[in-house]
């Protein structure tokens, strides 16, 4: 990673960097007030941002108030993830079209290659996502073509968080609030609101790619005050995670502990309706779907997102193989918290919080770890 020093600039001149990306061809894909959510559309400029605007988030509960003041990453994260530029909800696989001899010809989907996007607004949390998604796409010896393509382009400027919301617990993880090197970015920056300075941020390099945007912009070097106050910040922020998550021998424990009532008792609340798959930044299941036209002369077929939570995800001759709720919430809880390490070397969770915050009915996954930690049924080996 590049490791030039730190700059400063002031928050008249942020959307200098928006525009230096732009000259640069990148579309900028960056967080936007709609529908009364936070979400990551495309940005023409820093006027887009929500300057000034908070989410309020708890078990089955989001909304959006004002701050007391202009920060433009006063908020911590809305109900999408950067997931759906890299790992899109529908991607046409395929088509074919009969013509009027009988013949029948095939055209391949998906072939356009996407624009350069830059992600501006990135948290700790959702870049180890991304590494995580790395790993299931690009990792283990195969690639996924539609994933790849996206990904190369991609020019990420990551933000130190200055905010807790009440169900992160990233700081568990090991997955921020302070963005870490081992998760590559282009430009890392933190926003300072008080003091001497006023409202301003600190960046620094991450890339050569990134060190030459910060050459654009209209800046002045980082001060040792500087540099100080945005070691506070985030160091404020570690202490104000709203859940926490104990992690210690956490695969050994959900893997002894299969047949544990609580798994009973949590599927009494859920609705197995996927909001937790949907909102995750990691999770990744799919499924293909064939369509036809009324004609039967034009057939498409499509990869979109699925659940382990859908009664037809493990649909097999005879039925689906996860036929209870019971069984479809705990193979996900499992898989997220224990398998995952088997699969692909980490945790597939990274403490954002979103399947706490976007769960119909509140249920919390560090609440029920935490319940089958203090009554398990079979012991784990210290």
């Amino acid at each position: 990673m590049e490791t030039t020093d730190p700059i400063v600039i002031g928050r008249s001149d942020f959307g200098a960097l928006i525009e230096a990306l732009q000259a640069r061809g990148y579309s900028v894909i960056g967080p936007t007030v709609r529908d009364q959510a936070i979400v990551y559309e495309e940005i023409q400029s820093d006027e887009d941002l929500p300057a000034g605007w908070i989410d309020e988030q708890e078990a089955g509960h989001y909304r959006l108030r004002r701050r007391d003041d202009g920060a433009l990453f006063g908020y911590v994260v809305g109900p999408r993830s950067w997931k759906e530029f890299l790992h899109p909800p529908r991607v046409k696989l395929v088509s074919a079209e009969r013509d009027a001899e009988g013949a029948v010809r095939f055209e391949a989907g998906d072939t356009d290659e996407p624009p350069r996007r830059a992600f501006l607004g990135v948290r700790s949390c959702e870049l180890h996502a991304i590494a995580i998604q790395d790993r299931v796409f690009l990792g283990n010896g195969v690639t996924d073509s539609h994933y790849e393509k996206r990904r190369r382009n991609i020019f990420t400027v990551a933000v130190n968080c200055g905010t807790a919301g009440g169900t992160c617990f990233c700081v568990s993880m090991n997955t921020g609030p302070k963005v870490q090197r081992r998760t590559p970015y282009d430009i890392a920056l933190t926003e300072l609101l008080d003091g001497p300075g006023g409202h301003r941020f600190v960046l620094e390099a991450g890339s050569k790619v990134g060190a030459e945007v910060l050459a654009d912009l209209p800046s002045r070097p980082a001060l040792a005050e500087d540099l100080g106050q945005a070691e506070t910040v985030v160091t404020a922020t570690a202490g104000r995670m709203g859940r926490k998550l104990d992690t210690d021998q956490l695969p050994k424990l959900l893997l002894a502990n299969l047949e544990h009532p609580r798994w009973d008792e949590v599927a009494e609340r859920c609705l197995t309706c996927a909001n937790c798959t949907m909102v995750c930044p990691t999770c990744f299941c799919t499924t293909v779907e064939d369509v036809t036209d009324v004609t039967g002369d034009h057939a498409e077929r499509w990869r979109s997102w699925d659940s382990c939570f859908t009664m037809g995800f493990t649909w097999m001759h005879g039925g689906s193989a996860r036929q209870s709720g019971r069984s479809r919430y705990r193979q996900w809880l499992t898989h997220k918290l224990a398998t995952w390490h088997d699969q692909f070397g980490s945790s597939g969770c990274v403490g954002c919080g979103r399947c706490i915050t976007w769960c119909p009915v509140g249920i919390d996954l560090t609440e029920e770890a935490a319940a089958l930690r203090e009554s398990k049924t079979d012991p784990v080996a210290p």
